[in-house]
């Protein structure tokens, strides 16, 4: 709704100071023509909101200007309430911090909207922790980004000896349950997993931080560069339909490219792995249900293997 979206342009400026139009438009997954209509309408309705030219330029409020219009509607309170990342707060010592806080916030609810908070939690639980890694130095992380100073670190890569590092630290991201530091590192960004950094110690010295970074963008970009580099080992195979449906490809690191009927429940599916040998063990598991067909050495590979299995069976 327009009202909603005004509302949260007069918040976002008002908590940020300055936002380009391009900035709001990708936030509130608008067009920037349609930015620009809002700001017309908070003009017309006596908000003091103006635009600064140039490269560094945006949209702003008057300094002295301020709304205490916050009030949260109830898919809003819901959402807050529903996605409580427990366990992640718990990594980063923020548990109890976060109860707290959802209690404070319940208690200065209205009655009529309490009702909604709690029917969330009893309906919606969102569990991310696939398995658990020891992550004992991350608030010696996140007190290194929070104060913006240099972090002394000794990282074990996967391949190697543990090394010293003075870095820049710059954000946290969790994936799943794992958690990774992103520093600069004479002038280069790195991605660092937690759980490979064996000691930590937040320098006095102050960190470099570049005035361009942006951490999700620069993650999406980092995620995408890495897939890139993944090897590739792709499959031909016939399955029953209801069997591919049920046996996700993804658990061996692998995915579903396309597939085409075939007739009786029958399917030819193309699938791309990292690896011949994960691929031989998502058709292995998949039994009778699935038929290797290419490329030919797979095929060959699929039937020495059940060939090896049924000699140790036999009497």
């Amino acid at each position: 709704m327009r009202a909603d979206r005004l509302v949260s342009i007069l918040l976002l400026l008002q908590t940020r100071g300055q936002a380009t139009t391009a900035e709001l438009a990708k936030r509130l997954e608008v067009s920037p023509r349609t930015i620009h209509r809002d700001m017309e309408a908070l003009t017309a309705a006596g908000v003091p909101v103006y635009a600064e030219r140039g490269n560094k330029g945006g949209w702003r409020l008057l300094e002295e200007y301020r709304t205490n219009l916050t009030g949260l509607s109830q898919p809003e309170i819901m959402s807050l309430f529903a996605l409580k990342p427990t366990q992640l707060l718990n990594d980063l010592g923020l548990g109890k911090a976060g109860e707290h806080a959802l209690i404070k916030m319940l208690a200065a609810l209205p009655p009529t909207q309490r009702q909604g908070a709690e029917y969330a939690r009893q309906r919606i639980l969102v569990d991310i922790q696939r398995y658990q890694e020891s992550v004992p130095l991350l608030p010696v992380l996140q007190e290194a980004i929070w104060q913006d100073r240099k972090l002394w670190l000794v990282y074990e890569p996967i391949s190697g000896k543990p090394a010293e590092r003075t870095v820049d630290p710059l954000g946290l991201v969790v994936k799943g349950s794992v958690w990774y530091l992103v520093a600069s590192r004479q002038g280069e960004l790195r991605s660092y997993r937690a759980s490979r950094i064996q000691e930590a110690k937040v320098l006095d010295e102050p960190s470099l931080r570049p005035a361009d970074f942006d951490l999700e963008a620069y993650w999406r970009r980092a995620r995408a560069e890495y897939r890139a580099q993944i090897p590739t080992y792709r499959i031909k195979v016939r399955i029953l339909q209801k069997v591919l449906a049920r046996t996700n490809p993804a658990s061996h690191w692998g995915q579903l490219e396309h597939s085409e009927p075939v007739g009786d429940g029958w399917l030819i599916a193309h699938l791309r792995f990292e690896y011949l040998e994960q691929a031989l063990g998502w058709v292995l598991g998949a039994g009778a249900a699935v038929e290797a067909l290419e490329p030919h050495e797979f095929r060959q590979q699929v039937i020495e293997t059940l060939g090896m299995a049924l000699e140790l069976y036999q009497p």
